[in-house]
């Protein structure tokens, strides 16, 4: 007798029967995401659907991102320091997913990508929305980038929102201030829906959880992770910066960037300027 061992039956009391009962599909509503990618290059390019999947799936990771980075700055007000690093534990892989992502858009060469650009009009990733409200959670707050999306009220009321309320930094901070910490009053005091921007007296507090970290074990540990979370957003912006630069060189954006130029200067922003500048303090 012949057995084929390619052939798995199925074992008895799995679930065939889905005309009454929510399924995997149902559940996922993957009708509406798998029918989402609509390339508008005529004649249809082979190529576009990577860009468009690439983007798509960059945009619900980001999705995810927000959601936590919300639940972070929630535990932190709510004095829960373990449960807010679990949340940027989270994060952080969801980053290195984001960032290898990359990888599977350099393969599309420029010719690959001039075939279909044309098509995209005015569009960019620059009108992220979801990437600007996580860059306004982290602390780098920009009102200009409002006018971007007033053609979008869901989106421009998000940031709105997001502006005017704290950064997980500002909530970081406030945390280490609760727990006796000597915060500078101008920190704790200031206009959140401003960015951030270095102040000498948080390196001074910051200084002495490093070199005193033994008994300052949770907090040190936490400055550690929020490196960690600045590290792997500038690796994914040097990333995208990169893969720009392979795919169309120093062309402008479609959204009328600098393009390459545009990334470059993104490099230069920070997130939280007193857990590196410390460094140089430390045994000082």
């Amino acid at each position: 007798m012949n057995v084929d061992k390619n052939t798995r039956n199925l074992e008895q009391g799995i679930e065939t029967n889905f005309s009454d009962k929510m399924g995997y599909g149902s559940y996922l509503h993957l009708n509406q995401v798998l029918t989402a990618q609509k390339p508008v290059s005529r004649p249809e390019h082979h190529d576009e659907m990577l860009f468009i999947i690439q983007h798509q799936t960059s945009e619900l990771w980001l999705k995810l991102v927000l959601h936590e980075l919300e639940a972070v700055r929630a535990r932190l007000q709510s004095d829960d320091l373990r449960a807010a690093m679990k949340g940027i534990a989270r994060i952080k892989h969801i980053q290195r997913t984001l960032t290898e992502q990359w990888s599977v858009l350099a393969t599309l060469t420029p010719s690959e990508y001039m075939e279909f650009r044309g098509d995209l009009g005015s569009a960019s990733g620059f009108q992220s929305y979801q990437y600007r409200a996580v860059e306004f959670l982290l602390g780098n707050k920009n009102v200009g980038m409002l006018k971007v999306f007033e053609a979008d009220p869901e989106a421009h009321a998000l940031l709105a929102r997001i502006l005017n309320e704290t950064s997980i930094y500002d909530e970081f901070i406030r945390f280490m201030a609760r727990r006796g910490y000597d915060i500078p009053d101008d920190l704790l005091n200031r206009d959140v829906s401003k960015a951030h921007v270095f102040h000498p007296g948080l390196v001074q507090v910051y200084k002495h959880v490093y070199e005193n970290a033994a008994q300052n074990w949770d907090l040190y540990e936490a400055c550690e992770e929020m490196v960690d979370l600045e590290d792997n957003f500038q690796l994914w912006r040097f990333r995208h910066m990169k893969t720009v630069e392979r795919t169309i060189g120093m062309k402008h954006g479609t959204g009328g960037s600098s393009g390459v130029g545009f990334l470059q200067k993104a490099l230069e922003l920070t997130f939280f300027p007193e857990l590196f500048a410390v460094r140089t303090e430390i045994g000082q």
